[in-house]
């Protein structure tokens, strides 16, 4: 008989960056991976077709799950064991760091990318939330059979935060893909409002507090002259940047785009001079390769994670002090880039989904055989 998987679907909308990205592009090749598998995907009612156009089998909705975090953790809670023991599934996969909060007669993995929310120390409504998130990700990660996460930095801090047995996590890194550049890509970019005749340094993400965005705007504005022009994107919306640009008086320096098209961000990476990824902390740092594969030089903050995917072909700084990290950049921007570019296109291709997937289905796989074994 062929295995049944279910893949937790139920937080994708599109729209929450790499986290959705790492689940997309496993997904895509779990197929080839898992040979004869049949999948099954659960998606909240608002974006189950978006799922339909990369999912490799049938896609369920749960009606009582929105796109929002809300209903996305209730449905977590409530709908995810019975929906999957309904469907027959041997084992499911939930690729996002929350799944339901008990153990189920079907055997689950669970990717738990990070301990971030843990290690967070914040006051006030943002630490509430913190606190009620990390709780949700531990039962997560406590009741499930297998626990995936990207580094070994995560599966350190995931056994030291969460106490998750080392023997029930396995490290899997994330990939990357060869990118589709476009043939202008000035021209891609220039209704953002850039065009040639500056440096570009270029960084993305969404705004939580640990990418720390606040610290590479300091570290520009201790630039005195010549400051490369900043590129963000990543936000939608009104973007929470804009007062800081404007109390640093560094507008001249800062495009804040939102959120761009896929053509537009292949545009930026290729017309960057650099690449400062000045994260706090990561669960992996997929930027970090997805601007290395791109012929991007990278700058990272100083931290265990990020040395452990750049390597020795990223650059790094502390991203913590705004005038080392002014200093580090300046010094990229003016160092001859050609052989770093080269070693870091070297370093990412040893970062491939195919093998993510690989590593991804033999988890699956072996929970489920570790269920029917009594083990």
């Amino acid at each position: 008989m062929p295995v049944r998987v279910l893949v937790d679907l139920l937080f994708y909308t599109g729209r929450r960056g790499g986290t959705e990205t790492y689940a997309r592009e496993i997904v895509k090749r779990l197929p080839g991976a898992l040979p004869g598998a049949q999948f099954v995907a659960l998606t909240n009612r608002a974006n189950a077709e978006r799922v339909r156009t990369f999912f490799p089998g049938q896609v369920h909705a749960v009606g009582c799950v929105g796109p929002d975090r809300v209903s996305w953790a209730l449905g977590e809670a409530l709908a995810v064991n019975h929906r999957a023991k309904r469907l027959g599934v041997d084992v499911m996969w939930s690729p996002s760091n929350f799944a339901p909060l008990r153990a189920s007669s079907v055997p689950r993995v669970t990717t738990t990318h990070d301990a971030t929310y843990h290690a967070r120390d914040a006051k006030g409504i943002s630490g509430a939330i913190a606190r009620i998130t990390a709780w949700l990700m531990a039962r997560a990660s406590l009741t499930s059979d297998c626990v995936i996460t990207g580094s070994r930095s995560a599966e350190a801090a995931v056994i030291r935060h969460i106490g998750v047995d080392p023997q029930d996590i396995t490290v899997v890194a994330h990939g990357t893909n060869w990118p589709t550049v476009p043939s202008d890509p000035w021209g891609e970019i220039a209704p953002l409002g850039i065009r040639p005749g500056r440096p570009i340094l270029l960084s993305t993400g969404n705004r939580l507090p640990h990418k720390n965005f606040e610290g590479l705007l300091r570290a520009v504005a201790t630039m005195d002259e010549d400051r490369p022009l900043v590129v963000l994107p990543g936000s939608r919306g009104v973007d929470p940047l804009t007062p800081l640009v404007a109390q640093l008086d560094i507008e001249d320096d800062v495009v804040l785009p939102g959120w761009v098209t896929s053509p537009q961000l292949e545009a930026l990476y290729a017309c960057a001079s650099l690449y400062v990824c000045p994260s706090l902390e990561e669960g992996f740092g997929l930027p970090v390769i997805d601007a290395m594969r791109r012929r991007c030089v990278v700058l990272a903050n100083d931290v265990p994670v990020l040395r452990e995917v750049g390597g020795d072909e990223a650059l790094y700084a502390d991203a913590t002090s705004p005038r080392q990290l002014a200093a580090a950049i300046r010094a990229a921007l003016d160092d001859d880039q050609s052989a770093r570019r080269d070693a870091g296109i070297r370093r990412s291709a040893e970062f491939t989904w195919e093998r993510a997937a690989e590593q991804t289905a033999r988890v699956i796989e072996a929970a489920a055989v570790r269920r029917r074994l009594g083990t």
